[in-house]
Formats: structure tokens, sequence, C-alpha cells
């Protein structure tokens, strides 16, 4: 017979898998955004919220703060590694006040972390208390990274245009979702069920825009293709007139 605690583990073990997933599904966006030089209409937003609530969940899985919990460490440390580098590239690609943005976000994350560690170790002397106050910031976080999207979904609906939601991104965070959702509810973790729970319903919702989009939107990327067709040959055939006029003059000579 298989302990409860055993499939949990084992639905750990799957659930940092789809979290890598998770977190490996921008890569195509950024080398896009690598390629262009240019951040164009992508927000930082999504991977700014990933890194804070990965940053504090690194914190609740603390030996100090949450004994045992090996899984969410392991996830949560390499996905803050990967979240650091994508702001890095939105930093190094973007300008002006969306640079400022990006830097003023981080630096208040890394602040606000920081003094809730030095807050919880110092002030609250037991795991059960540590595990709590922590706990109820992780849902709020976790919540918030999953609800990243939302600015991007009201895009969506106002443009009819998936092309700046990757699917890859949606997909992952579903299956992500779900796997820890069951986690924590095979020997019941309030404060990983809540975000998880919204994330799966979050995630849902961005499937449908797609679905219901992706028509529109390949319309939009046909026309903006054919306008641009249109204005390279209007520019061929101004710059073909302007060589013809220029050898007309040239034989008065």
């Amino acid at each position: 017979m298989i302990s409860p605690d055993t499939i949990r583990t084992a639905i750990g073990v799957i659930g940092n898998g789809t979290a890598l997933v998770l977190f490996l599904s921008p890569v195509p966006t950024f080398i896009r955004i690598w390629k262009k030089g240019s951040v164009e209409q992508y927000s930082p937003v999504p991977y700014v919220a990933t890194l804070l609530n990965c940053m504090m969940w690194v914190l609740y899985g603390l030996p100090l703060v949450h004994p045992h919990s090996m899984l969410v460490i392991t996830i949560n440390g390499t996905g803050m590694a990967i979240e650091l580098t994508y702001v890095t590239l939105f930093l190094l690609y973007s300008t002006g006040p969306a640079r400022r943005k990006v830097v003023l976000l981080l630096a208040a994350e890394v602040a606000f972390v920081g003094a809730v560690a030095v807050l919880v170790l110092s002030l609250a002397h037991t795991h059960e208390r540590r595990s709590m106050i922590v706990g109820i910031l992780c849902v709020l976080f976790g919540t918030g990274m999953y609800a990243a999207p939302l600015s991007v979904m009201k895009m969506v609906i106002q443009t009819k245009s998936v092309e700046y939601m990757p699917l890859s991104l949606s997909l992952a965070s579903l299956v992500n979702g779900i796997c820890w959702t069951a986690y924590a509810l095979i020997k019941f973790d309030l404060y990983i069920t809540i975000p998880n729970g919204l994330g799966v319903l979050f995630a849902v919702a961005q499937v449908v825009l797609y679905a219901i989009y992706y028509k529109s939107t390949q319309e939009i990327i046909e026309a903006r293709k054919r306008k641009a067709n249109q204005v390279a040959m209007t520019e061929v055939v101004v710059d073909d007139g302007k060589t013809n006029n220029n050898h007309a003059s040239a034989g008065l000579y």
C-alpha cells in the first residue's frame, strides 16, 4: 500500500518538473526580444511578479521557517535564478520609463523580502508562527504571480490579438497549478492550495482567450505583413522614379 506521503512526494517531484517548464516557457519570447533588440509591447510584470513569488517561497521553505520543504526550496530557488535572467534581459532591451519601472520594482522586491526575513526570524520564535506569517504573504504574492497576466489579458480583449500572450506560458501555468494544488490537498497545506487553485482558474481563462482570439490574431498579423509589403513596393517605385528623373536630367546636360 502506497502511503499518502509517498504519493505527495511523487506529485511534488512532478510539480517541480512542470514548474521548471513554466519557468522556461518564456524562452522563445526572450529569444525574439534578443533578436529584435527591443521588448516591444511585452510586459515585465509577469516576470517581476514571478521573481517575488519565488523569493517568498524560498523563504517559506527554509528549515528555520517551515522544515521538511526541500521540494519547495529547490524549484523556487531554480525559478528565482531563471526569472532574474529574464528581468536582466528586460533591463538590457528596454529604455526610458519602462527600464526605470523594472529597476524600481526589482529594488523594492529585494528590500521587502530581506525585511520580511529579518523580522520573521527575529520576532517569531516558533515554526508554526513563522510558517503562518510567511505563508500568508506567499498566498498573496503567489496569487499576484498568477494574476499578473490579467493586464496582458485586458490588452488581448482590447486588441483582439493574442500575439503578446504566449500560449506556452498559459499551458505551463495550467499544468503547474494542477500539480501543486494536488500536492497541497493530499496533506492539506492551505498556503499552497489557495494561490495554485486560483492559478488554475487564471490559466484556464487565458487558454479560453487564446482559443477565442487566435483566428483574429492571424488576420491581424497577415494584414500587417501585407501593409509592410505595400510600403516596401511603394518605396521601390518612388526610388525607381527618382532614378529615372536623375537620368533624364543628366541627359539634358
